[in-house]
């Protein structure tokens, strides 16, 4: 069965940087493509990044720049490097993938940039 665990949120200072990891399994990772989505309070959820099974990367406008998605396929890992982190910035991250037809999402992990 498809698992996507994230972790790596927590509390940052504005202009500072995280790194999220995504930890998949049940599926052939290699194979499919890896999105980050947020989700602030009261806001609809919204694709942050992409990276594709060859590798391709897409991010949304205000992403550009400051965050980067990486995968490692012998680990069956996604990343997400976030810098110069703003306070809007703020929302649960959710790791997650297409398989079979079906969505997949992980439980989220919360980052929060406050000073």
């Amino acid at each position: 069965q498809v698992q996507l665990v994230e972790s790596g949120g927590g509390l940052v200072q504005p202009g500072g940087s995280l790194r999220l990891s995504c930890a998949a399994s049940g599926f052939t990772f290699s194979r499919y493509a890896m999105s980050w989505y947020r989700q602030a309070t009261g806001k609809e959820r919204e694709l942050v990044a992409t990276i594709t099974s060859a590798g391709s990367v897409n991010y949304a406008d205000s992403m550009k720049g400051r965050f980067t998605i990486s995968r490692d396929n012998a680990k069956n890992m996604v990343y997400l490097q976030m810098n110069s982190l703003k306070p809007e910035d703020t929302a649960m991250y959710f790791c997650y993938t297409k398989f079979l037809w079906e969505n997949y999402w992980g439980q989220g992990t919360q980052v929060t940039v406050s000073s």
